[in-house]
């Protein structure tokens, strides 16, 4: 258990910044927790390759129980515009991350024997376009408002240039490519303090 309290520690600690900074905006299409939010698929990649998917999963595991509680909590305080987390964004955040990290470890273990670099990028790279297209769909497509009825998101259907200049199309999906291109970039940053906590921790351990 010693052994994989860091990982747990990181995830935790990432999903609670990514739920407290998903409320502040940055810019027009983002929030501060794009930023925060695609570590955690460093963290799982890490744990991957160093103890094993196994690990992995059950630091995705201790990480999903940590949003879950994170979700409940915000449903309960209210903010100016109703509860700063509804059942709705709960349910998409949730499901949304549980998904992705889960194939993002299954892709990372099929991919483990390649090039150093090959695992961690097509894992995170898949796992990232899923849990952006789950998240934003399930929490805010006009098709599934019968989820939260109570729940008004029509602000989110609002018709508008994607990203301000292209084809018209609903605000959230302009939120989900904004977000999904954050995650992608990030992807490849992360390579590098990926390849260094792996050489770091693979060394301490042997």
């Amino acid at each position: 258990m010693t052994r994989i309290l860091p990982g747990i520690l990181a995830m935790a600690t990432i999903v609670v910044a990514s739920n407290i900074l998903v409320q502040f905006l940055f810019g027009q299409w983002l929030t501060w927790g794009a930023f925060t939010y695609p570590l955690a698929f460093l963290v799982t990649d890490v744990m991957n390759r160093v103890y094993g998917a196994s690990v992995a999963r059950k630091v995705v595991f201790a990480g999903f129980l940590t949003g879950v509680a994170c979700s409940v909590v915000g449903t309960q305080i209210m903010g100016e515009f109703g509860p700063l987390v509804t059942w709705r964004i709960a349910l998409g955040s949730g499901l949304a991350f549980l998904t992705a990290q889960m194939l993002d470890v299954s892709i990372f273990d099929r991919l483990r024997e390649g090039n150093w670099w090959r695992a961690p990028l097509v894992s995170t790279l898949v796992g990232s376009a899923v849990d952006t297209a789950l998240f934003f769909t399930i929490a805010f497509s006009a098709s599934l408002s019968w989820i939260e009825p109570a729940n008004d998101v029509s602000w989110a259907g609002e018709a508008l240039p994607l990203l301000g200049a292209g084809p018209i199309v609903p605000l959230w999906v302009s939120l989900a490519v904004a977000d999904w291109g954050v995650k992608l970039a990030l992807a490849l940053i992360a390579l590098v303090p990926f390849r260094l906590i792996v050489k770091r921790m693979t060394t301490t351990i042997a």
